[in-house]
């Protein structure tokens, strides 16, 4: 392996950390909008953050080549470009957990606001049974009345 293939090697490892940098800032106005029950906004943030996902994809695709190495006979341009890459790809593993807990805690308020949203529906269904029931009821009594003119009742 070159200087070059490392100098590839780095450019990629930036590269990663800074999609999850931009994820992580993501995920974390993902929660705001989520707290907030702004779907509109999340949507729309999700979408963006698709693209970003897909530029990471295509990072890792680059890195794939790298996997197998031994890091030991990689060849580097200086000492302080092997550990800025190695700083580099610490920051993509703390990064990468920190995107976890966000999606996990985004997804954990979401099911939360699903099952609540659920529970009024179920309310609101149920008074709307309850209604349905006394409005049967009272048509029902209302329809019973005195005629006046043959002096009959319908069933008073």
């Amino acid at each position: 392996m070159s200087a070059l293939d490392t100098d590839l090697l780095s450019d990629l490892i930036q590269r990663k950390r800074s999609c999850l940098v931009q994820l992580r800032d993501m995920g974390e106005k993902q929660l705001v909008l989520v707290h907030e029950g702004n779907m509109t906004q999340l949507l729309e943030l999700l979408a963006v953050k698709q693209h970003v996902l897909i530029q990471l994809q295509q990072t890792e695709r680059g890195l794939d080549r790298f996997r197998d190495e031994d890091p030991q006979k990689r060849v580097w341009s200086s000492p302080a470009k092997r550990q800025q890459c190695a700083a580099n790809l610490a920051d993509c593993e703390r990064l990468l957990a920190q995107i976890v807990a966000q999606e996990k805690q985004s997804e954990q308020e979401l099911i939360r606001r699903r099952d609540e949203a659920a529970d009024r529906l179920a309310g609101v269904h149920t008074a709307g049974q309850a209604r349905g029931a006394y409005t049967a009821q009272w048509q029902s009594n209302t329809k019973r009345h005195l005629n006046l003119v043959s002096g009959e009742s319908d069933g008073f």
